[in-house]
């Protein structure tokens, strides 16, 4: 799905403006005052770590608006009975590293691409944090829908009512434009250097949301899309394998806790390869000047083209030079007709594949020249998920 990544890693530290209602919740307000060592301390702060960490962009043939891997909450079980939580997380990719993050509760999160223009998606879920005070603002605001008159009241709401709503409320084009303006207000504010052209990419991901609405799905430009594709509509209400709703947006808590990390600006977006010489590398400076361990690393599919095109020794390297512990985990993701037969871990029904592993017995395995091909790197070490 990626080729090389990039590091989308957003700290934030916006006030919430309602566009519709200028009230807020009391509740919503009731933030812990962070130390100011657990914060960028403002918006050039983190424009300025977002270059210090970034590298130049790159291409792949997808938008990857959304996810194509039904399998994201797979793992998320046995990742807590392992207790992999807090310190900082990693990952790739657009908003399914929320999921991952409101389970894990890291204190820091980066979120990385070989594109720029996954920065700049991220910046949109930015803005969109900031503006909505819970779950249905925040979906309103995303498909261009007006609130229910009593959206403060929604907090409770389970995520197919939630659903239901989307679905029964045509979107408006005013309320799209609308917030699109703020949208283009609050990311001018957050201290990235960001060109004409970037602004209208960020307008034109949101239309796109609007466009496609719940049965949005992944696209790639050189290939057809694929009825296997989850919808966005599918990916709020996946479970993982207890039968447990565990995207971000099915409980307020989890929706809270994103929201939080990204006005602290601590979920930030960085352009890098995962194989690359900076990115990565600066990330694990940052940690160690924070004392900080890796908790997650989520990779997707970026193995696979890393291992096709000669440069995953090289992120096998980055990956030794990330500070973690014991505990500290990567999860890939498996596509069928790729390892050539159903995977240990496979689900019927699931076309992606869910695969966990310690990072240490990753990095061993990589000094021993355990990992010739992509099929060693998949069938050896994975932990089990049921």
């Amino acid at each position: 799905m990626f080729r090389t990544i990039f590091i989308s890693i957003l700290l934030i530290v916006l006030p919430c403006n309602g566009i519709v209602r200028a009230q807020q919740d009391s509740e919503f307000r009731r933030t812990e005052q962070p130390k100011v060592t657990e914060r960028v301390k403002a918006e050039s702060d983190f424009g300025r770590l977002i270059e210090r960490l970034s590298e130049p962009g790159g291409y792949f043939d997808s938008d990857n608006l959304v996810s194509n891997e039904a399998s994201y909450l797979h793992v998320l079980g046995t990742m807590k009975k392992r207790n992999v939580t807090g310190g900082a997380y990693i990952g790739v990719g657009p908003e399914q590293s929320f999921s991952y993050i409101a389970q894990v509760r890291p204190r820091i999160a980066f979120i990385v691409d070989i594109r720029r223009d996954n920065l700049l998606h991220h910046l949109l879920f930015k803005s969109l944090f900031s503006i909505a005070r819970n779950r249905i603002e925040y979906l309103c605001l995303l498909f261009g829908k007006p609130f229910p008159e009593d959206s403060k009241q929604w907090k409770q709401r389970s995520v197919q009512q939630l659903v239901e709503y989307l679905e029964k409320t045509p979107s408006r084009r005013e309320t799209l434009e609308a917030t699109s303006a703020e949208i283009q207000t609050k990311v001018k504010s957050f201290g990235v250097s960001l060109t004409a052209a970037e602004l209208e990419t960020i307008n034109r991901v949101h239309t796109q949301f609007f466009n496609g609405g719940l049965d949005l799905r992944f696209t790639s430009r050189n290939r057809p899309s694929r009825s296997y594709y989850p919808t966005y509509r599918d990916l709020l209400l996946e479970k993982d394998l207890t039968g447990r709703q565990a995207n971000y947006l099915a409980n307020e808590d989890d929706f809270q806790f994103i929201k939080s990390l990204e006005k602290k600006n601590l979920i930030i977006p960085v352009v890098g390869d995962l194989a690359g010489e900076h990115a990565l590398v600066a990330i694990g400076r940052l940690l160690t000047e924070r004392n900080e361990r890796l908790s997650t690393f989520y990779a997707s599919n970026v193995e696979f083209y890393l291992m096709r095109d000669g440069s995953f020794d090289r992120f096998a390297q980055n990956l030794r030079g990330l500070p973690r512990n014991e505990q500290s985990v990567i999860i890939r993701s498996l596509f069928s007709g790729t390892y050539g037969y159903a995977h240990p871990q496979s689900v019927p029904g699931y076309f992606s594949t869910q695969i966990l592993q310690t990072i240490d017995s990753l990095i061993k395995e990589h000094a021993g020249g355990g990992y010739q091909t992509y099929s060693d790197l998949v069938s050896k070490h994975s932990l089990d998920l049921r």
